[in-house]
C-alpha cells in the first residue's frame, strides 16, 4: 500500500465517522471566534475546527499538519444557502408534513455550520481522493422522507450538486431507476429535449406519496410516468432497443451499498446498445474501484 492509499484511507475513515456520529459538532460561535483572533475565513476556520475534531493536532504533529495542507483546503466548502434555495425544484415544491405507510415526507434541516458531504468526491492526479464536505453558516431546510424514523429519501445540496451533470445529458425518452422525491425526474421533464421520463420505483409508498404531495407542484407531470416494480427486474426485461435514449440510475444512499448495485446495472448495459446509461455518485465510486 503506497502513502497516498494510506492517506486516502485515514480520511475517508476519519471524515465518514464525523458525519456519521456528530455532523454538527463544529459551533458558529467557535468559526467567528477564529476568525476575528486568526484573522482567517470563515471555510479556512470550519477546516481547522474540522481537522482538530477528527482529532489532527496540526500544531504538534508534522505528520498531520502535513495530512492537513495536502487535503482540508480542498476538501471544506463554505456555500450559500441562497444558490440552492434558487434551485427550480425548491422554487415549485412546498413540502408540508405528510404520512404513507412507514413513510413520512417532511422538511429535514441543516443547522448553521454543520458538515455534510455536497459532492462527488475528486480525484486529483496524483492519487489524493478528496471527500467533499460542505457547510452554511445559516440554517438550511430541504425535502425528505422518512421510514421507520431514519431518513431514506432527501433533496440536499449534495443530491443537486451531483445530478446536475445527468440532468444536463437527459434527451430523448428517459428512464430513471428509482424515485425519490422526483428530483432528477422532475429536472429531466422539465427540458424540452426530454420527451418523456418513465420511473421505475419499488416502493408503493414512496409513489403514493410523490403523487399527492410532489407531482402536482412540478408543472410537468404529463410527461412523467411511474412504473412500480424493481429495478433489476426490469432492467433484466428490457429488450435490446426499446426506445429509451438515457438512463439513469439513483437506487442507493451512498458508495457503501451503491457499488453492488452499480456493477449489477453496468453488466446489463450491454443489452441496450442505443441507450446512454449514468448514474449517481458514478464519479465517487469509480475513485473506490
Amino acid at each position: 500500500m503506497t502513502r497516498i492509499d494510506e492517506e486516502n484511507g485515514r480520511i475517508l475513515r476519519l471524515m465518514s465517522r464525523f458525519l456519521n456520529e456528530a455532523p454538527d459538532f463544529i459551533r458558529p460561535e467557535e468559526v467567528q471566534t477564529l476568525t476575528q483572533e486568526c484573522g482567517v475565513g470563515a471555510q479556512e476556520a470550519f477546516a481547522l475546527l474540522l481537522a482538530a475534531a477528527v482529532g489532527l493536532d496540526v500544531e504538534a504533529r508534522p505528520e498531520d499538519r502535513a495530512l492537513y495542507h495536502r487535503y482540508f483546503p480542498h476538501m471544506v466548502r463554505a456555500l450559500d444557502p441562497a444558490a440552492f434555495e434558487a434551485d427550480a425544484y425548491y422554487r415549485r415544491v412546498r413540502v408540508q408534513e405528510a404520512r404513507q405507510g412507514r413513510c413520512v415526507l417532511r422538511q429535514g434541516r441543516i443547522a448553521p455550520c454543520e458538515a455534510f458531504v455536497c459532492d462527488d468526491i475528486v480525484c486529483l492526479e496524483d492519487g489524493r481522493m478528496i471527500p467533499q464536505i460542505g457547510f452554511f453558516q445559516r440554517a438550511f431546510t430541504y425535502p425528505a422522507i422518512l421510514e421507520g424514523g431514519r431518513e431514506w429519501m432527501t433533496v440536499t445540496p449534495n443530491e443537486i450538486a451531483t445530478m446536475r451533470e445527468p440532468i444536463a445529458r437527459a434527451r430523448g425518452r428517459v428512464l430513471t431507476y428509482g424515485l425519490g422525491l422526483g428530483y432528477f425526474t422532475h429536472g429531466a421533464a422539465s427540458k424540452a429535449e426530454v420527451e418523456s421520463v418513465t420511473v421505475v420505483e419499488q416502493s408503493a409508498d414512496v409513489i403514493a406519496l410523490f403523487r399527492r404531495c410532489i407531482l402536482p407542484q412540478l408543472g410537468c407531470g404529463e410527461k412523467i410516468r411511474i412504473v412500480q416494480g424493481d429495478a433489476f427486474a426490469f432492467a433484466g426485461a428490457r429488450g435490446a432497443d426499446d426506445g429509451f435514449d438515457f438512463a439513469f440510475a439513483d437506487l442507493w444512499h451512498d458508495v457503501g451499498d451503491g457499488l453492488p448495485m452499480y456493477r449489477r446495472l453496468r453488466a446489463l448495459e450491454g443489452r441496450n446498445p442505443n441507450t446512454e446509461y449514468t448514474y449517481w455518485i458514478e464519479r465517487s465510486m469509480r475513485c473506490y474501484l
